[in-house]
């Protein structure tokens, strides 16, 4: 499986983190969230976080991506 790539995010004033793919929006958070996120970049490898962190967790695929090799050290 190909690592992930074309992830980027934006720190801005309010706290807020902008993730982006291949220039579009994916996701923004917020608060105590983009905390944790902030601090999960810089303990592994960027791309993959951001790809999980865009993740469609919320419609279902919760049990299929925890088996997913991507997130085996999570």
């Amino acid at each position: 499986m190909a690592a992930p790539t074309g992830f980027d995010y934006t720190l801005h004033p309010d706290g807020s983190v902008l993730i982006t793919h291949r220039g579009r929006a994916a996701t923004t958070v917020r608060g105590s969230r983009a905390a944790a996120f902030l601090a999960e970049v810089e303990l592994s490898d960027p791309q993959e976080v951001m790809a999980r962190w865009t993740g469609n967790y919320r419609r279902g695929n919760e049990r299929t991506a925890k088996n997913h090799p991507r997130n085996a050290r999570r």
